[in-house]
């Protein structure tokens, strides 16, 4: 039986235009490139794209 997580991992999602950050998981085994979203940026307050940062752990 597959353990709880195996194979996902924490993401940091970064802001291109500010220096907000979400935090999210992701599969990397199906999902192995970076991630790139459009997403809420509350500081600038419209939609802007949100990549996957490299993670500091």
């Amino acid at each position: 039986m597959a353990k709880k997580g195996e194979g996902c991992a924490h993401i940091t999602l970064k802001s291109t235009e500010s220096d907000h950050e979400y935090h999210t998981i992701k599969n990397k085994r199906s999902n192995p490139e970076r991630m790139e979203i459009k997403k809420y940026d509350p500081t600038l307050r419209r939609h802007v794209a949100y990549k996957e940062s490299k993670s500091s752990k």
